[in-house]
């Protein structure tokens, strides 16, 4: 059986033929690594969820799982000196490592980070393949196999859901405003101040990362609660607040004043699939724009975002995303390569994005009712944005894996970034 790619998986293609699309998750095992055992349980479940044999056909824009053993690559990296660095060094190497453009091959890298009595196992995926939240429950059976806690978790899932049409279909009155939406979306962009490449076209990526630990983060979720905003409203608030310095002078007198950044949202229910029973991916975007006047306090701006979300959530405007993503894909042909490196930040301006992940809920019930100690991610940033914030939330800690093109900023530059949220999150204690 083969399957038909949905229209943010195609985007996703577009974006892979310019420069890798990638994502890597990382677990912590507080076990010593036995890396032959490792192996084993990864290929076996592989294998027995059915998502061995993987082909793509890109001009088609089709995808088949034929199923077969699993043969999936395992790198065992020394970290006992500096294992964070070993660590970060590994997923920057993997955000710029390609898979193949097209035809069979395991989309799926394995490396680990040896610390002598505990681990990290980290997976890179080709994101054309999966959302988030489907790693985490594929993580979570990994974790299951090589500890020995298996419950029944590791049963074939469905691979081959339906695309966005049958979505538009049960959803036309939303995918109308979102048609309707799309000139107020190009407004938007036209009066939002255009990322920067100062240092060229290259679209290559770096990464860092930063750690909220359980009392800043339960400070975080009480702020967000006492304001009656999300905590994915709040993050983007702060994140236009770090951005802010880097867009330069916003003069009144000139049309393009605002900042705006986007956020992932996951449509898997509006799809109808839950995470444990269907591999795959079912994403969206949308973005917000602010003015940001000097003066304006964290929680007002926080409550002007969540103004905005939520009626793009009551509205489900964010199915404008998808139409504009096929309106793209019916132009993309006839642009330049130089044109499609610059698609988005012409013509979708915006700094940075923030794709959230609740661990805990998916990971319930896998060997014990706690995720693992420590969970982080790192996705592509693609063309979309110079910069994407992947928000990990896990057994009371908040990982922030920070991606960004180094034509864009500098590290010292995302440094300041990464150690700005930090330091907005703690304030709010």
């Amino acid at each position: 059986m083969k399957g038909q790619l949905n229209l943010f998986q195609v985007a996703m293609l577009r974006w892979r033929a310019i420069h890798p699309y990638n994502a890597v998750h990382v677990i912590r095992i507080d076990q010593p690594l036995d890396a032959k055992r490792l192996a084993t349980a990864i290929d076996a479940t592989l294998e027995q969820q059915g998502l061995a044999g993987y082909s793509l056909d890109v001009s088609r824009e089709r995808y088949e799982y034929a199923g077969g053993p699993g043969t999936s690559t395992l790198e065992v990296l020394a970290g006992a000196d500096d294992p964070l660095q070993v660590l970060r060094s590994a997923i920057e190497r993997e955000l710029n490592r390609p898979f193949p453009r097209d035809g069979p091959f395991v989309p799926f890298r394995f490396f680990v980070v040896d610390e002598g009595p505990r681990f990290h196992l980290a997976m890179t995926y080709d994101h054309v393949i999966a959302g988030g939240d489907s790693i985490v429950v594929l993580m979570r059976d990994l974790f299951a196999a090589y500890t020995g806690r298996e419950e029944s978790r590791r049963a074939q899932r469905q691979r081959y859901p339906a695309t966005c049409a049958r979505l538009f279909r049960q959803q036309w009155g939303a995918a109308l405003r979102g048609i309707r939406r799309l000139g107020e979306m190009a407004a938007s962009c036209r009066r939002s101040v255009r990322p920067r490449y100062p240092r060229g076209a290259d679209p290559a990526n770096a990464f860092v990362n930063c750690r909220i630990d359980p009392p800043e983060f339960a400070a975080l979720l009480r702020a967000a609660k006492a304001w009656g905003v999300t905590v994915n409203d709040l993050l983007m608030a702060i994140l236009l607040r770090v951005l802010e310095p880097h867009a330069g002078e916003r003069p009144e007198t000139e049309r393009r004043r605002e900042l705006a950044v986007a956020s992932i949202v996951n449509l898997r229910r509006d799809f109808g699939y839950d995470a444990n029973t269907t591999f795959g991916q079912f994403l969206s975007s949308f973005r917000v724009a602010h003015l940001l006047p000097p003066g304006m306090e964290l929680r007002q701006l926080a409550q002007d975002v969540h103004a905005e979300t939520e009626r793009i959530k009551r509205d489900k405007l964010y199915l404008a995303n998808l139409v504009a993503i096929g309106v793209i894909g019916a132009v993309w042909r006839f642009l330049s390569p130089a044109q499609r490196q610059g698609f988005y930040a012409k013509n979708y301006a915006a700094w940075g994005a923030i794709t959230m992940v609740n661990v805990d809920p998916l990971w319930s019930g896998a060997g014990g009712p706690l995720p693992p100690p420590e969970y982080l991610r790192a996705v592509s940033t693609g063309p979309l944005t110079p910069l994407v914030i992947a928000v990990t939330t896990a057994a009371g800690t908040l990982n922030a894996g920070i991606s960004y093109r180094t034509a864009a900023f500098a590290p010292a530059v995302a440094d300041t970034i990464a150690s700005g949220i930090v330091d907005a999150i703690r304030r709010l204690s």
